[in-house]
Order: structure tokens, then sequence, then C-alpha cells
């Protein structure tokens, strides 16, 4: 019977190094090329956008948690069903593990998962940095948050107030071309978040905090404040519309004062 429950035991032990190298191996080979921040083509010339490369990334940690999910769970049921007790008095017994044996079996293991880990927290890292390195020929736009509403200012005396009704209340950028918002606040703590280009900023009285963007297309987004800002917070929210770089010459010289 001891010797039975022995090679159970044994041929488990036999078992789990493999998965292990299988876990790591699909993982990092599945996100291979994720380092380098997607790029898109044809109008935009090749310009990195933060907004594709996070995208990315978090489809390197969706894929990496399935594969090991899905080749732990069934090396699980196979382990469950091969060295299940035949008899309610089939007791098995572990082999005696030499200490170099010991060692090996804590520190490979988590020198495998650990170099998973930092290697998706290392592409994390540098799209961060692109994150926060706009382009030098971005368009800047001050904006002051206040209670409850946004003033997005370009300059010139282009003012645009979500307090407006209509289009004239929306925030107009060209397609293609970085756009940074230099942001602070005129009363309390506020955070501009706009989903769809994965960028979310706290805007502080009394400091200057920046983010960068870049619309890939023609069209509206919503953005809107996520910090608690008062009683009127959820009135917070606006929209940026993309159009053409031509057309937004046009808006920008009838804006002009």
């Amino acid at each position: 019977m001891k010797e039975h429950n022995t090679k159970r035991h044994v041929g488990a032990a036999r078992i789990l190094p493999f998965v292990g190298a299988v876990v790591m191996a699909l993982p990092t080979a599945a996100s291979a090329g994720g380092a380098a921040a997607p790029q898109v083509g044809g109008g935009l010339q090749g310009m990195q956008i933060p907004a594709n490369a996070w995208n990315h990334l978090w489809n390197d940690v969706l894929i990496d948690l399935l594969v090991i999910g899905v080749v732990f769970g069934l090396a699980a049921i196979y382990m469950l069903w091969k060295y299940r007790a035949k008899s309610p008095d089939d007791v098995g017994t572990a082999p005696k593990l030499s200490k170099a044996q010991a060692i090996g079996w804590i520190l490979i293991p988590a020198a495998l998962f650990m170099a998973d880990d930092f290697y998706l927290a290392g592409n994390g890292w540098v799209l961060w940095n692109l994150q926060r390195t706009p382009p030098a020929d971005a368009l800047e736009i001050r904006l002051t948050g206040n209670q409850w509403y946004w003033e997005f200012d370009y300059g010139n005396g282009v003012v645009v107030d979500t307090r407006d009704e209509g289009d004239k209340g929306k925030v107009v950028v060209p397609v293609g071309r970085g756009v940074v918002m230099r942001m602070t606040a005129a009363d309390v703590l506020h955070s501009l978040a706009i989903p769809d280009f994965r960028v979310k900023e706290d805007v502080l009285p009394g400091r200057k905090t920046f983010l960068w963007f870049v619309a890939p297309k023609e069209g509206e987004t919503l953005f809107t404040c996520t910090e608690f800002c008062g009683t009127n917070h959820s009135q917070m929210p606006g929209y940026i519309k993309a159009v053409s770089p031509a057309e937004f010459e046009t808006w920008l010289k009838s804006r002009s004062k």
C-alpha cells in the first residue's frame, strides 16, 4: 500500500515542474512584442498612442491570467483523478526531499512567476513614461476645474465653458495630433478622466498637473470628473469633439476674439 501511494506522489511531483514550465512559456510567447507601444499609420504618421499601448498590455495580462488558470485547472483535475484514493484506507505518503530539492521547489517556481510579473510590470513602466512625455508639437490647452464645470482655454481668447449648451460647450481637438491639458483647480480637488483615451489625472488647487492624448478618428467622446467635488459633482461630464485638422483651424479662427 505505501509503495503504491509513494509512486502516486512521485508521479505528481514529476508533473508539476512541467506544468510550471508550460505556464510561464505560453504567456510570454503570447505577449511577445508587447514591450513596444503599438503605432498607427496613415494620417497619424506612425505616432505612438498610449491608449492603444495600454489596451495591448491589458490584453497581455488577460492572456497571462487565462493561460495560468486553464493550465493549473487542467493539471489539478488530472491529478485529482489520476492520484485519487482507491479506498478509505488508501493514505498517501509524500517522498522525502533533500535540502537541494526543497530549496529548488521554493526558488524555481518563485523565479518563474516573478520573471513573468516583472515582464508585465516593465512594459507598464515603459508605457507610463510614454504617457508622461507629450509630443513636442502637441496642442496645449489650459484647463481649470470649477464647482461644477470645466473651462478650456486655447489662448487668443478662445475659451470653452462646459456650462454652455450644444456644440459651444464641447472641447474641439484635431484628429491625429497630441493634445496636452495643463490643469489646475479654482476651488477644490477634481479629477479629469477620459475613458476612451485611457487617461485620468487629478486637478488640484494651487498646483499644475497635465495629461495628454491623441484622438485617432473623428467623433465625440465623454469626459467627466471622477473625484467627488461637492453636491453637483455628477453634473460635470462633457464631450470632446475630434475633427479634421482643417476643420479644427476653421473652428479656432471662428472662436478667436
